[in-house]
């Protein structure tokens, strides 16, 4: 299996990023990649399978918090 990426990097944004900032820039990454958009990509598929995982974790404080302390592990 392939290491993860950060999920701050997936996003393009900072560890100190508010939620308006990352749901802006989900946002920008679920357009850029999103299936609908670019059929038969898969690479472009992964990225927006990684972006909605990163987003799911920074956008819940709680996860947010426990991905900051603990990493993917």
């Amino acid at each position: 299996m392939a290491e993860k990426r950060d999920y701050y990097e997936v996003l393009g944004v900072e560890k100190n990023a508010n939620a308006d900032e990352i749901k802006k820039a989900y946002r920008k990454a679920a357009i850029k990649f999103h299936p609908d958009k670019n059929p038969g990509d898969k690479e472009a598929e992964e990225k927006f399978k990684e972006a909605a995982e990163a987003y799911d974790v920074l956008s819940n404080p709680d996860k947010r918090a426990r991905y900051d302390q603990f990493g993917h592990a």
